[in-house]
């Protein structure tokens, strides 16, 4: 316990002045007084649990502003949750620092979370912060709710499915590559182009108003955060089925599209990519229209992209119709890039 009239200092001042604000609506959470929350599921859900850590250097740059490093952080694990057909309830934060973070950096951040959770209908409820040799490192385990017996898990996905993705693939691989400096000259972007394509990457937008209409109409989904392609192929086998990805339905912005008229080979980089964070679900035949519908109502766009058909294995038919070999369909944190 503290001493009265005493300032505290270090980790608790870290927690009492930057975090715990963002858990004052959460009544289990206690303040961040004490180091554990408790938490009672909404009668008639169940509770869907994701966790998904961000670093320094892998999944940002270091000098990335310390506000979009928090939205993305919490963002990647909604669009987790989406995909299950659940929406946010709380979530808990693990923080490793190597050295005292300064002031400035911890008000951006926490002001980054505030908007994240703001935006995403979920508050902090907990966690912890550390200090250990290395870059940031930033854990959010989120917790969601769903009506019982209803997530949407990889598992049901059959024969004669439509496969379906949301928005546009590939945008926030283009935005990673102008962000990090290694796009090539040739693909003279303007700098609308390049603000908008590294905002993809920065803040990725989970597409939490679909979660219903996901819960409804579709079979097996998942999110696509390490490539359309790998992705793909983990829905197939999670599902016991095969599949078909046909590359000239994938839904592309404005700028992929032209990079990719101009350089065709361009298309397969980008759907082998990560930080989409697009849905990817299974559709049966007799839910496809309710399920475009649907999206149309929420304002989010979708594609048929492909079909799942008896069998194992998912095979990539190029613009022209013929069948594609990929050798590295998607990221992969345990293999050489």
């Amino acid at each position: 316990m503290l001493t009265p009239n005493i300032l505290p200092s270090g980790e608790d001042a870290i927690i009492q002045e930057f975090l715990a604000p963002l858990a004052a609506a959460t009544p289990g959470a206690y303040g961040l007084r004490d180091d554990c929350a408790s938490l009672t599921p909404p009668p008639g859900m169940d509770l869907v649990l994701k966790t998904d850590p961000v670093r320094a250097g892998v999944h940002f740059f270091p000098d990335d502003e310390p506000a979009d490093i928090a939205w993305k952080a919490l963002a990647v694990n909604v669009s987790d949750l989406t995909a299950k057909g659940a929406r946010p309830l709380v979530y808990m934060l693990g923080l490793s620092f190597p050295d005292y973070p300064q002031r400035a950096w911890l008000h951006g951040f926490a002001n980054g979370l505030s908007a994240a959770q703001a935006a995403f209908g979920c508050t902090l409820t907990g966690g912890d912060t550390d200090r250990a040799p290395g870059p940031i490192s930033i854990a959010v385990t989120l917790i969601g709710t769903v009506p019982k017996g209803q997530m949407v898990t990889r598992l049901g996905a059959r024969a004669g499915d439509g496969l379906y993705v949301t928005g546009t693939i590939g945008s926030a691989a283009l935005g990673l590559a102008l962000r990090g400096g290694m796009a090539p000259a040739r693909w003279c972007v303007s700098e609308a182009e390049r603000v908008a394509l590294v905002g993809r990457y920065l803040r990725p937008e989970p597409r939490l108003a679909l979660a219903d209409a996901v819960r409804r109409f579709a079979s097996a989904a998942m999110d696509l955060s390490d490539g359309l392609v790998k992705d793909a192929e983990r829905l197939c086998r999670a599902s016991g089925v095969a599949g078909t990805l046909h590359l000239r339905d994938v839904p592309l912005g404005p700028t992929a599209q032209r990079l990719v008229a101009d350089e065709a080979s361009l298309l397969v980089r980008l759907v082998t990519a990560g930080d989409d964070y697009e849905i990817l679900c299974a559709v049966s035949t007799g839910h496809e229209a309710a399920f475009v519908a649907a999206a149309m109502e929420v304002g989010i766009p979708v594609k048929r992209v492909g079909q799942l058909h008896a069998g194992a294995g998912l095979a990539v038919v190029d613009q022209n119709g013929a069948a594609l070999s990929i050798n590295r369909a998607g990221w992969d944190h345990f293999t050489p890039v």
